[in-house]
């Protein structure tokens, strides 16, 4: 196990900076996700820790020694790939055992090692085939055995879920998080998928523009995000936005259309002062209540049950927004419902730099 320092990490291809001054700590034994849309520079900070790409600036270190300059099988980490990048030819037992083939560990060692691996990922039965003989997620379990095999210091995942269907990313996550609470080792693992880093991570490190939003754990990103960008990526279905001002007296929240919102629970006499001033108010989903007796008026647009709750796509403040509901209501589109807020799901930000106030 180790820890792992980004220090002023930048990375540039040509005169292109994709990684901008990254600085990221990350303790022993910690599940670390790196998250943000595609081209954001996750996966290029990633391959900088590997060593498959060269850093342009900074310093990169593994329990506390540098190791920009060391060649990729002196860093001792392990890294799990989108592709699987099995070996068509080997076994499932001779691809989990690759790399200590590659030492010339005798035949017996490399036994004694690979089947300990196969009973943490339910594989021994299928040690003697071959991987066209095996389904997408035993292949990524494979992918994940290698790894395991070597013992690293360090795992690095690659958006391995990413070519599973649905149904079975589900249940690889459960499986990958239980073997990091099983190995206790460093895990640092890049997606796009914020529901993986929702329920997966320690601590998430969301990526925008080659910079980094914000470090923390799932819920400190969801209940506190520090700017519009990070409120509208974390979170599915993903915060609402409606443009507005603070009314005159600060007392609340009004949108372009007139439309008066009550303002998050907790805004500071800081934040009133900016009446006049051009906001935005995020409002979660599910932070949106029906209150026929005296809400806020909404006009439905589409409505859709999922069974547990109700998802419903309306127009409030004259913004198109998204509500999750627990009861199972029936509003046709065109239908007027009346909603109110719970403010303590709310925020607000400022519309010219997107810091939350």
């Amino acid at each position: 196990m180790a820890s792992v320092e980004f220090i002023d990490v930048r990375k540039s291809f040509g005169a292109h900076p994709v990684l901008k001054g990254i600085d990221i700590t990350i303790a022993d034994g910690e599940f670390v996700i790196l998250v943000g849309p595609s081209g954001c520079g996750k996966s290029t900070l990633l391959r900088t820790l590997a060593g498959l790409e060269n850093i342009s600036a900074g310093e990169i270190r593994i329990n506390g020694r540098p190791v920009n300059t060391l060649p990729p099988k002196e860093r001792d980490i392990a890294m799990v790939f989108q592709n699987y990048a099995l070996y068509p030819h080997l076994t499932v037992a001779e691809n989990m055992g690759f790399s200590l083939m590659l030492k010339k560990t005798p035949k017996a060692e490399i036994a004694t090692q690979v089947r300990p691996a196969a009973e943490i990922l339910g594989l021994t039965h299928l040690l003697d085939r071959y991987p066209r003989q095996l389904s997408g997620g035993q292949r990524q379990r494979v992918a994940m055995g290698r790894a395991i095999v070597r013992d690293p210091q360090v795992f690095l995942f690659d958006e391995p879920l990413s070519n599973l269907d649905a149904k079975l990313r589900v249940a690889m996550r459960s499986e990958i998080k239980e073997l990091h609470q099983r190995l206790g080792t460093t895990i640092i693992y890049v997606t796009h998928d914020q529901i993986e880093a929702m329920t997966m991570a320690d601590r998430i490190v969301v990526m925008q523009d080659g910079r980094v939003e914000q470090i923390g754990t799932p819920l400190d990103l969801y209940d506190r995000p520090v700017n519009q960008f990070v409120a509208g990526f974390i979170g599915s279905p993903a915060m609402n936005f409606i443009e507005g001002r603070l009314a005159p007296d600060g007392s609340r929240f009004v949108a372009a259309d007139g439309t008066a919102l009550p303002l998050p629970a907790g805004t500071d006499v800081a934040s009133r002062t900016a009446a006049g001033r051009a906001l935005v108010y995020g409002l979660r989903p599910e932070s949106v209540r029906l209150d026929p007796a005296g809400g806020v008026p909404a006009q439905v647009v589409v409505t859709e049950p999922t069974g547990a709750e109700t998802q419903v796509s309306a127009r409030l403040a004259s913004t198109g927004v998204i509500c999750v509901f627990r009861e199972r209501i029936a509003a046709r589109p065109g239908e007027i419902i009346h909603v109110s807020v719970d403010t303590s799901a709310t925020h607000l930000f400022d519309a010219e730099t997107g810091q939350r106030l």
